[in-house]
């Protein structure tokens, strides 16, 4: 049996499974690179749910996993060397368990540098500018009669998209035909750009064809269309 005890996290969240990977997440386009990844890899994992209703991510629980508590995290019991690991940031983890699986990531040394060069694409440019577009589209930033940072990051988003859009011309993934992590970190954001932000039509998503035609390839995927809803909501 994997004792977990060492760590507080698992005071507030406790492993029903310590054997398998917990994963402290929500299910925003963050939280469910992991959960699809995850899903993908077919690692077994138990989630559980960091509530920003209650405020659980400033709990110091998880803020003993995720000093910076933003989610994901995890805490994988058979780290390297058998011994423990306990990770935060969703580009890191991604990159960790690339490399524990040996899936969605080029064993080669150049493709593996450019999945993770497409991964920092998404990390410093795609999943930022697009939060805050949401922000000043959907949510409290819609009410401000200034409209000219609401503008600022739709622009930006623009073009964003028609860099992955040139990126994904005769391409069936951003790596070429291999479905990797920078397709896992980048789609889930994307669709939340043309869904939940509802933002599609600002930023004209029906002109990108190739961005419009590789998300509606990702999200009919099983473990993409699992890991969208996980952990479950309360």
């Amino acid at each position: 049996m994997n004792d977990l005890s060492a760590f507080p996290i698992t005071r507030k969240w406790p492993a029903q499974h310590p054997e398998r990977i917990q994963l402290y997440s929500l299910p925003t386009p963050n939280g469910v690179k992991v959960s699809i990844m995850l899903e993908e890899t077919g690692l077994p994992y138990e989630p559980h749910l960091v509530d920003f209703a209650t405020n659980d991510q400033l709990t110091p629980e998880f803020i003993s996993l995720s000093p910076n508590n933003k989610i994901p995290a995890i805490l994988d019991p058979d780290g390297p060397g058998g011994k423990p690991l306990a990770l935060f940031e969703s580009g890191a983890i991604l990159i960790y368990l690339a490399e524990k699986t040996g899936k969605f990531m080029p064993l080669d040394a150049a493709g593996r540098y450019e999945t993770i060069q497409w991964l920092m694409f998404q990390m410093g440019g795609i999943g930022p500018m697009f939060g805050q577009l949401g922000f000043f589209h959907k949510f409290a930033g819609k009410d401000y009669e200034d409209k000219r940072p609401r503008d600022r990051y739709v622009a930006e988003s623009k073009r964003l998209l028609g860099v992955l859009d040139k990126r994904l011309e005769g391409r069936e993934w951003i790596m070429g035909d291999t479905y990797t992590i920078a397709d896992i970190a980048t789609f889930g954001w994307v669709r939340n750009l043309n869904g939940f932000y509802e933002a599609g039509e600002l930023v004209g998503f029906n002109d990108f064809a190739n961005v419009k035609r590789v998300v509606e390839s990702f999200v009919a995927r099983p473990a993409v269309a699992k890991g969208l809803a996980i952990p479950a909501r309360a």
